[in-house]
């Protein structure tokens, strides 16, 4: 089923990418033409993280209002990114998912692909946890310093100096003589997501820094410091999953001494059978994300094809559902599915700005 789903995936990322150089030609009048006359429905990719929050969003909004349900595929950030800005018209999405936000290397392909107007969205934070198996070893107590020495293609070398190596840990004990005497075996998101690049960023670069020379090449060689921080290994200790968080979610429980890295929400809802481990003492939960002291967190967006809204039926009325208090409030349906809602002067701004449709 996965492999179909992927496939499916990539027809459509090829699809979207053959449209654009016609779109450059095309204006934004005649794209949406096309638009109101040929789909009835909102069309929407992205981040897998973000993914049950916003069919959560999707079947309420199908099953409350007169539009139909939103189409959703779960194509990682990046792949969205690459779908999303392909151009405007009808095989292109009008809404795509994020675990992180748009880089602006994204901002500058929707521009020149005729996606002029991109209207932001926050919906609120979540943790990237590290789980493993209830059956497995005991609670891991990680540092940032532990995931980057595990799990980085090359690594400060053991025996001294400012030099790197090839990765040469095997076990989460040679890594940290305080961690279990387990092979290090991590599944985990690909290049694509965005829970990939916030980990890098955030994980492994956090735990990067705690050897100054390499910190101190980020004034002076940035390119180098961001190869070494963010790189990681190859050689089979860290292993790509796919963009399913819940496959990651059944590996585990198939393999109890592997760890896996995916978003808060799935930990929540499976936490019957995976827990978090704690990291530099923080226990993965609603109040750590809520309140920063959590060291892997990370704010989840959507972004809105402007263009697209008023020709295809519902985009204003999903955004409406969206950013309810019923939807993202803090009793609101989606904090009950592990999202962390906004602070309160952030919400207000929000949705100020998502009214207005304020774009970038």
């Amino acid at each position: 089923m996965f492999i179909k789903r992927e496939i499916h995936v990539k027809k459509r990322l090829l699809t979207a990418l053959a449209i654009s150089s016609t779109l450059l030609g095309s204006s934004i009048l005649g794209s949406s033409v096309a638009l109101a006359d040929s789909r009835d429905h909102i069309e929407i990719v992205g981040s897998s993280t973000v993914y049950p929050f916003a069919t959560v969003v999707a079947e309420r909004f199908g099953k409350t209002t007169s539009f139909k349900t939103p189409k959703i595929e779960s194509t990682g950030s990046g792949g969205g990114f690459k779908m999303f800005c392909a151009g405007v018209g009808i095989d292109t999405p009008d809404i795509t998912n994020a675990s992180r936000a748009i880089k602006s290397s994204e901002v500058e392909l929707c521009k020149s692909n005729g996606v002029e107007e991109i209207v932001e969205v926050k919906i609120g934070y979540d943790g990237i946890v590290i789980a493993n198996s209830r059956e497995g070893a005991k609670m891991y107590q990680l540092e940032r310093k532990d995931l980057f020495l595990a799990l980085a293609k090359d690594v400060p070398n053991p025996k001294g100096g400012e030099t790197l190596v090839p990765n040469p840990y095997k076990t989460w004990k040679e890594v940290n003589s305080d961690l279990p005497d387990v092979a290090i075996e991590v599944l985990g998101p690909p290049p694509t997501s965005g829970t990939r690049d916030a980990f890098a960023e955030l994980a492994m670069e956090g735990g990067c820094k705690k050897f100054g020379w390499i910190k101190d090449l980020k004034k002076t060689d940035k390119s180098r410091y961001k190869s070494i921080c963010h790189s990681v290994r190859e050689d089979g200790a860290y292993i790509e999953a796919g963009e399913n968080d819940n496959l990651i979610v059944q590996k585990l429980q198939v393999n109890p001494n592997a760890l896996g890295i995916f978003g808060y929400s799935f930990l929540e809802q499976n936490e019957d059978v995976v827990r978090g481990s704690m990291i530099e003492g923080i226990v993965p939960d609603f109040d750590s994300i809520a309140d920063g002291s959590y060291p892997i967190s990370r704010p989840l967006f959507f972004y809105v094809k402007k263009a697209h809204i008023g020709k295809v039926p519902g985009i204003s009325e999903y955004l409406a559902e969206f950013i309810s208090k019923k939807s993202m409030g803090e009793e609101g349906y989606l904090s009950e599915r592990g999202l962390i809602p906004l602070p309160a002067s952030e919400y207000k701004q929000l949705v100020a700005d998502v009214q207005a449709l304020k774009p970038l």
